[in-house]
């Protein structure tokens, strides 16, 4: 019988999940099939619901989705002290929640800056995937800013953090922005279609800087121009970051090795064919 996975969110049309999971079943023989579902925040209870009661095997879960479907799961020790999860995994009769927006970020991360520890991190946003990036990279030992449009929210999620502060966005970013080795954006801004927005321009950034957009459509978002053209040589868009996210949530699914080469692949053809 072939086993349904899907990811949820408002929007969701915009999702390369489908296209990187359904890659990654071929690739192993799996008769299995990955859809999107547009889901309101309002639906979201009976949509968890629904999905268990219709035996679908797995969900992802995307913006604005993330943080509230903690409360619909039985939330695994990780995800709660997040307070968001990004996938669901059914396997045992009961929603079980993950989140693996975290691994995700924290392995792009290593990967392009190296060592996380001493490191000082600028983030964007205070919404579930900006809570799952902090708290790994506080676990790593990182001095993270939690920078958000209303400040009391990005303090909430800093006070949870064991070093880590929150600031408006109304403040001299540039400063902060010299004073930091990576800068994250954690928010949807840049993505399809307002790509011409950004928080952040070339003249606030220093080319020592780490940037890095978990938006992946477009691949290159107004952001990562701007930090082109400030010369800055260690740049990441959210491909990578949607790719081990999602080889995380295979694996928790599956518990089959994630063809990541197959995954990323699938994705970078995606939006090659549709820039």
């Amino acid at each position: 019988m072939k086993k349904i996975y899907g990811v949820i969110g408002d929007p969701v049309a915009h999702s390369l999940s489908p296209v990187m999971h359904n890659a990654a079943f071929e690739k192993r023989g799996m008769d299995a099939v990955y859809l999107a579902f547009r889901v309101s925040m309002d639906e979201l209870g009976d949509a968890i619901r629904g999905a268990k009661s219709l035996g679908i095997s797995g969900l992802n879960v995307t913006i604005p989705l993330k943080e509230q479907a903690l409360f619909f799961v039985d939330a695994e020790k990780v995800a709660k002290k997040i307070g968001a999860i990004n996938t669901i995994d059914f396997s045992s009769g009961r929603p079980v929640g993950y989140n693996t927006d975290g691994i995700g970020s924290l392995r792009v991360l290593k990967e392009t800056a190296g060592e996380i520890k001493g490191k000082s991190v600028l983030i964007f946003g205070a919404g579930g995937a900006a809570k799952a990036i902090s708290f790994y990279l506080d676990t790593e030992g990182a001095k993270v800013t939690v920078a958000n449009r209303t400040k009391e929210r990005a303090a909430r999620l800093a006070s949870k953090l064991s070093n880590a502060d929150a600031i408006g966005l109304d403040v001299e970013l540039k400063e902060r922005i010299k004073d930091s080795d990576i800068l994250i954006n954690a928010t949807s801004v840049g993505m399809h279609p307002h790509e011409n927005a950004t928080l952040v321009t070339a003249d606030m950034m220093h080319p020592d800087l780490v940037v890095f957009d978990i938006v992946y459509t477009p691949m290159e978002t107004r952001l990562l121009k701007e930090a082109t053209r400030a010369g800055v040589k260690k740049i990441v868009n959210g491909v990578k970051m949607l790719v081990y996210q999602g080889a995380a949530s295979f694996q928790i699914w599956t518990h089959e090795e994630p063809p990541i080469e197959v995954m990323e692949e699938a994705v970078t053809d995606a939006l090659i064919r549709t820039s």
